[in-house]
């Protein structure tokens, strides 16, 4: 099947048993976390044409012909992604287990709405579980990368 991941065509062999997460992993995508395997914790999330799914419960063949963006594609070679800048800045980041999976949300979010409240802010991330942080940084630093992008787009 075709898929574009990070904006690479990938031509693979795929089981139909097989999860977009274990697919993700073995072309070499790390920052796709595999904490529960059912969808409930996030840390697997990836956006398919814009939209934020969780990786280990979506079949990897209903992914053919579709564009995949993950963590690793967030920023480029040097340079992070306001959203990845905020989360360091802001303390956001603590085990990071987790991260990965929140900063998909977040680009998803602030794709959709460039001035979240806190209220939608933590609706983005409900699908995402963290034991560390007790989401006060994560929400701090999407509303710090939601401003820096407005600021950065004259918006």
């Amino acid at each position: 099947m075709n898929l574009t991941v990070n904006g690479a065509a990938f031509d693979v062999e795929v089981k139909a048993s097989e999860s977009l997460l274990d697919l993700l992993r073995r072309l070499g995508f790390k920052g796709v976390k595999n904490g529960c395997d059912n969808g409930d914790c996030g840390a697997c999330a990836v956006l398919i044409d814009g939209r934020a799914v969780t990786s280990c419960d979506y079949p990897a063949p209903a992914a053919a012909d579709t564009s995949i963006l993950t963590v690793e594609g967030l920023g480029t070679e040097g340079e992070l992604h306001p959203i990845q800048a905020a989360f360091l800045d802001a303390g956001g980041v603590q085990c990071g287990f987790c991260t990965p999976g929140m900063l998909i949300s977040a680009y998803e979010l602030l794709n959709r709405v460039s001035e979240p409240s806190e209220d939608e802010i933590r609706e983005a991330l409900r699908g995402n579980l963290c034991r560390c942080t007790g989401y006060v940084k994560p929400v701090e630093a999407i509303s710090i990368a939601a401003a820096r992008m407005r600021e950065a787009t004259g918006g």
